[in-house]
């Protein structure tokens, strides 16, 4: 085959027919041939002899002109040799071009692959319209396949909650295994309906007036005050467990928690002062240390006398104390904001609702969009679906569509991470992809059975010159109460519902998961399991 390297073109050789062939006998006309000389590949580093190629024969179109026998012609032969001379010239010129053409149309067609896909653009428009109709057909291809996974995620809910209602029988049940109905997987929607009718759901029991304080619950570490709340000359009186206690520092300046009720006259202490570390009842003066003896007695003769104390401890900027009858565990839970973090707001509120009631509510993030629209949900939209996605066994996890991470720490705190892009918007669709974040802490201290301690404290990763700004903590403490109180009037309403009967977990749904599990794991406290479910933790 002829190499496009080793092409040469020649000048066209166009030979003028000479007198001679004038001359001779024929048809009166004669031609004239184009070459061009094509070389050929070197083989074996010899190169072959080019050769010349006809490209195209083309015939000399002027006429015979007769010449006469004289010495000169006459003007109108004359005039008729220019003629043709002209035409003949003008042709010639043409020929030359089209030559020209068809050697560059070679030379492209050797030179360039990619002449010979050259399509007409009537081949063009036919391809794109196959390719709008192979995309017309992906388009249709696309919506059977939401469908198909609005099906699948439909069934997957409706499984998860199966799941959470066999969580939540009784392991002591004496129902057969005969009777209960497992579900198999099917695209028929009318065998899905048959299971649902054979397998009604399961639900949790939390309804009647509120129960007293189950005493295992105690036996746990309790956040109970921030420590910049806790000054050398002052007290902080709680209630924790139905029991009224008083938190101050003592001589050293570590913090105690005694019995808020005087030994002589059951006055309440904290109606008092802290003198010299020790806290002085209002009534005589009797004097306790952190201890909870009594060490001075005025105007009397000194008594053996000794009040109530708790474990207290000082930790990571708040004060614990341990309410239990067992050994304090020796591990305090962190409760710290990530790195990066700088807190902005430490406020506490007591508040007249059942410290579960609260915490369930604290752990679904799905009443937003209703519950919260003139503040930090305001504008929201409400998706089609909302999950939270949690290990099989932990009680920590993420929402989604939403940019929040969320872990409820045993026995009463939640912990949340918020994305955002400005005050009340959210961004991304997970905490990593966004670039600013509100942390939150919430403590619900069990304070009596209709009331709770509340301790929040919220930090952000942004905007530090926020905490050098007057006032700035009464804006924060508006805010957080503006948020609270569109919770509160729902749970006050629960609690109301309760005490008269109606069970608030009736109909758990699949974005009920954290706080199914915060349930499940108070239950088995208060059955005495030594090992508790969705944690690593043994409960003594």
């Amino acid at each position: 085959m002829t190499a496009a390297s080793a092409l040469s073109l020649l000048p066209v050789a166009i030979r003028r027919p000479s007198s001679k062939r004038y001359s001779k006998k024929g048809d009166g006309r004669v031609g004239f041939r184009v070459f061009a000389v094509f070389g050929e590949e070197d083989v074996g580093g010899i190169q072959k002899k080019s050769t010349w190629e006809a490209i195209f024969e083309v015939e000399d179109p002027r006429p015979r002109v007769p010449l006469s026998k004289g010495k000169f012609i006459d003007a109108n032969q004359a005039l008729e040799v220019a003629r043709f001379d002209i035409q003949y010239c003008d042709w010639r010129a043409r020929q030359d071009l089209l030559t020209i053409m068809i050697l560059h149309d070679k030379v492209v067609e050797v030179l360039n692959p990619l002449a010979r896909e050259f399509k007409s653009v009537g081949t063009i428009k036919k391809e794109l319209a196959q390719l709008q109709q192979e995309l017309a057909q992906a388009h249709r291809q696309v919506h059977i396949s939401e469908a198909r996974v609005s099906t699948a995620l439909d069934k997957l809910a409706y499984m998860e909650t199966l799941v959470n209602g066999r969580l939540l029988q009784d392991k002591n049940t004496n129902e057969s295994s005969s009777d209960i109905i497992s579900p198999t997987p099917s695209t028929s929607s009318v065998s899905m309906d048959t299971v649902k009718t054979a397998s009604p759901r399961k639900s949790l029991n939390v309804s009647g007036p509120v129960k007293p304080y189950h005493p295992s619950l105690k036996n746990f570490w309790y956040p109970v005050a921030f420590s910049g709340d806790l000054k050398e000359d002052t007290m902080i009186p709680i209630d924790c467990f139905e029991e009224p206690w008083v938190i101050f520092r003592g001589k050293d300046g570590k913090p105690g928690c005694l019995q808020n009720t005087c030994a002589h006259r059951a006055c309440p202490l904290h109606l008092g002062s802290v003198n010299e570390g020790r806290i002085q009842c209002p009534y005589h003066g009797w004097e306790y240390s952190t201890d909870g003896k009594c060490e001075k007695m005025p105007s009397t003769r000194k008594l053996n006398v000794q009040i109530k104390s708790l474990p207290c401890f000082e930790n990571e900027g708040m004060v614990w104390i341990w309410p239990g009858d067992e050994p304090p565990m020796a591990i305090l839970p962190s409760l710290q904001p990530p790195p990066g973090f700088q807190i902005h707001a430490e406020i506490v509120m007591e508040l007249p609702v059942e410290h579960g009631l609260l915490l369930d509510n604290l752990l679904d993030l799905a009443h937003a969009p209703f519950t919260h629209t003139s503040t930090f949900a305001k504008g929201w939209s409400v998706p089609s679906l909302v999950k939270f996605l949690t290990p099989s066994s932990g009680l920590q996890g993420y929402w989604d569509p939403y940019p929040i991470d969320m872990e409820f720490k045993p026995p009463c705190m939640v912990l949340s991470t918020i994305g955002i892009s400005k005050p009340g918007k959210l961004e991304g669709q997970n905490t990593r992809e966004c670039s600013t974040h509100l942390h939150q802490l919430h403590v619900c201290l069990p304070s009596s059975r209709g009331k709770t301690r509340l301790l929040y404290r919220m930090s952000l990763d942004f905007a530090p010159i926020l905490k050098h700004v007057p006032m700035m903590h009464l804006l924060w403490r508006h805010f957080a109460e503006k948020v609270l109180n569109e919770d509160l009037r729902l749970v006050l309403g629960q609690q109301d519902r309760m005490i008269r009967g109606a069970n608030i977990w009736n109909l758990p749904v699949s974005y009920d998961k954290l706080g199914i599990r915060y349930r499940l794991w108070r239950e088995a406290v208060e059955r005495g399991d030594k090992q508790l479910p969705f944690s690593n933790q043994e409960h003594e």
